[in-house]
């Protein structure tokens, strides 16, 4: 990617398998991308995000990889020519001296009475999944549940609930919970193949078992502090068709669904710019 004096800058929150999905996408579209790490909810499936590179692991999702960065300053120079999308501990209140942004994705996913409200600290908010509306908190909102994925909200909310898919037929009894807080500890591998009742883990000195036979697709990193009620680990049932690396259809459909979110906002900010009218918000 060759110097671009106009070249977009975008800033994700979040360092989970969405959050990088969409690092990827916008990365390849041009912009210079950085993945602001948050602790809550921990990082599951870390083989299909750029997680682990705040901890020095070289991460790479779809031949893009992840760099970690530790200051602004090397933020200011990666906007000239960017090579990798940029992972760092920085919050958004570091990052946002660096330049103006050009997009702000919340992608982490997270569950809250309240959530932030991103608008006039960017020129384009985006809110991926449940607690967002561009009447209240974002420009933009873009659903996540299996029955509405990818749906952009341009008006009221997204459902509140973000009910977990099937894989391979099999709900939300695939994952592994964590049923209080404590330190976890795994010495298990991503892809791992495993059976239902191993112990996947410790949680503060207890044991934790795996509640389904299949593919270790996602678990938290080793030595995390985890809160109660959170998903330590996912296992995947289907065998051979199992995936844990790379981008699911899911992170896919979201990711295409943002881009076209961007797209739009730009069309619709060159019509206002033409007639002087506000564009019709649709949902």
């Amino acid at each position: 990617m060759g110097t671009n004096a106009a070249l977009g800058f975008a800033v994700v929150l979040g360092t989970n398998e969405t959050a990088s999905a969409l690092g990827v996408h916008l990365h390849r579209a041009g912009y210079c991308v950085v993945l602001s790490h948050d602790p809550n909810p921990p990082v599951m499936r870390r083989k299909m995000a750029f997680h682990d590179a705040l901890y020095g692991d070289y991460t790479c999702i779809d031949n893009v990889i992840g760099e970690r960065i530790e200051s602004t300053m090397e933020v200011f120079k990666a906007l000239r020519a960017p090579q990798h999308v940029l992972v760092t501990w920085l919050g958004l209140l570091d990052l946002l001296p660096v330049r103006a942004i050009d997009v702000l994705i919340d992608a982490r996913m997270q569950t809250r009475d309240v959530t932030p409200d991103l608008r006039g600290m960017t020129r384009l908010s985006i809110g991926i999944g449940p607690g967002f509306s561009p009447s209240a908190n974002c420009d933009v909102a873009i659903e996540t549940r299996p029955d509405r994925l990818g749906q952009i909200v341009r008006d009221g909310w997204t459902l509140a609930k973000d009910d977990v898919g099937e894989l391979g037929g099999v709900g939300a009894e695939r994952l592994v919970h964590s049923p209080y807080e404590g330190r976890w500890h795994t010495p298990v591998e991503i892809g791992t193949r495993i059976y239902k009742g191993f112990v996947v883990g410790h949680l503060s000195g207890a044991p934790v078992t795996a509640p389904y036979d299949g593919i270790l697709r996602g678990i938290v990193r080793d030595g995390s502090d985890v809160p109660a009620g959170i998903a330590l680990g996912e296992i995947d049932p289907r065998g051979r068709h199992a995936q844990w690396t790379g981008i699911d259809a899911r992170g896919q459909a979201l990711a295409q669904a943002t881009l076209a979110a961007i797209r739009q906002h730009a069309v619709d900010r060159a019509r206002k710019g033409a007639t002087g009218a506000a564009p019709a918000r649709s949902r």
